[in-house]
């Protein structure tokens, strides 16, 4: 089902992409095929992040309900829910377009790990002209179908970029907690520290161990992503 529903399409896809592609290279049909799959879910994308965001701005209030009900947890849940339907944020809105993308997310990195072989060819539907051998190069320069440590550089960068981009954005929640967390807000902030170098180089190893096209995927939705955070940003500035 999973080979059938998600894999075959995001597949095919690419396919037309590279025979349509003046010149047919495959490193823009891998770009155009991200632009289009993250496209079609960034309406999802955005409802995650502002539901984050809110509820990220709710936590001083949830922190107090939370402490002042630490021995009652039948009491503390009813209230947490009371206070989520008050200012009118759901507790899942965060975190379900995220799970509906994943399948998604996996099928384009499994279609660009496994695409370039001539034995994936076979899945191509009867409307897709079989382009026969796929030369894997983008812009003549890289050859997708082997490890870049450019690529897996870039990659990381951009990694680092949106980190930065979302500790800043919580720059401001975190000045507004910073008198109730106490101790935890230290905590929070040591390990987003970490997190934002960490993230980038474990991005690093693992792409350079993969096939470029891989990492070009990965660039790709990466700065997809901090377009969209700060185009959300800029519609929703209270948020």
């Amino acid at each position: 089902i999973y080979h059938t529903v998600l894999f075959e399409p995001l597949f095919n896809t690419l396919i037309l992409l590279y025979n349509l592609v003046p010149g047919k290279d495959f490193g823009i049909a891998v770009i155009l095929v991200t632009l289009i799959v993250r496209f079609a879910f960034a309406p999802l994308s955005a409802k995650a992040v502002v539901a984050q965001r809110k509820l990220t701005a709710l936590q001083p209030k949830a922190k107090e309900i939370q402490e002042k009900f630490k021995e009652e947890k039948e009491k503390q849940a009813k209230e947490l829910m009371e206070l989520y339907k008050r200012e009118g944020v759901n507790p899942l809105a965060g975190i379900l377009p995220i799970l509906i993308q994943i399948p998604f997310l996996i099928g384009l990195y499994q279609v660009f790990w496994k695409g370039l072989g001539i034995e994936q060819l076979e899945f191509l539907y009867p409307f897709v002209q079989n382009p026969g051998i796929i030369d894997p190069s983008f812009f003549g320069l890289v050859n997708l179908g082997e490890s870049s440590l450019v690529l897996a550089a870039l990659a990381a960068i951009f990694q680092f970029i949106q980190g930065k981009q979302m500790a800043n954005n919580r720059v401001k929640d975190e000045n507004q907690k910073q008198s109730k967390l106490g101790d935890q807000k230290g905590f929070a902030a040591t390990f987003q520290k970490q997190a934002l170098y960490f993230f980038p180089i474990l991005t690093l190893v693992i792409v350079s161990q993969l096939p470029s096209a891989v990492g070009l995927y990965w660039a790709t939705t990466t700065v997809f992503s901090i377009g969209q955070q700060w185009y959300i940003k800029r519609r929703n500035p209270e948020t």
